[in-house]
């Protein structure tokens, strides 16, 4: 597994940040890595967000956007697997990272104040890739203009 985990990562540090919106890419000093996403951005998707989903690949996940920065809370009802929940502010600089979430479980996961994007991932896997939180994430749902790591256009 660390060798496969290996490749991706040199595969994604020779990969750029671009503006698919379809893919998140997290950048900081582990290298890079990009991630197959769908976009959770209607209070409706958001509230369905990976409930009932039995497997996501190494590299996929959601990423959850909001209209403005504001508090959040997650739960992991009717979620089958685990998943890591990543926190970012309206800059995509990382500030809370929630480690392996347990599926089922009803309790609140505060990401606290000032969120606009949260990435969820298989759980475990912001480890396993060295995701810290003062990392950031690109995504041209961000706005560009105060992007901690603006993507190419």
């Amino acid at each position: 597994m660390f060798r496969f985990i290996s490749a991706i990562l040199f595969l994604a540090t020779a990969a750029t940040a671009d503006c698919d919106p379809l893919a998140v890419v997290v950048d900081g000093d582990f290298g890079q890595a990009r991630f197959t996403v769908t976009v959770a951005d209607t209070p409706a998707e958001r509230g369905q967000g990976l409930m009932n989903v039995p497997h996501l690949a190494t590299l996929e996940g959601m990423l959850f956007m909001y209209e403005r920065p504001q508090q959040v809370a997650f739960w992991m009802k009717n979620t089958l697997i685990p998943l890591d929940m990543i926190f970012a502010d309206e800059t995509g600089l990382i500030t809370r990272i929630h480690a392996n979430a347990i599926p089922g479980d009803l309790t609140a996961i505060p990401g606290g104040g000032g969120v606009l994007a949260v990435l969820e991932i298989n759980g475990g896997l912001a480890a396993r890739l060295g995701i810290e939180t003062g990392d950031t994430l690109s995504h041209p749902s961000l706005d560009q203009t105060i992007a901690a790591a603006p993507c190419a256009s």
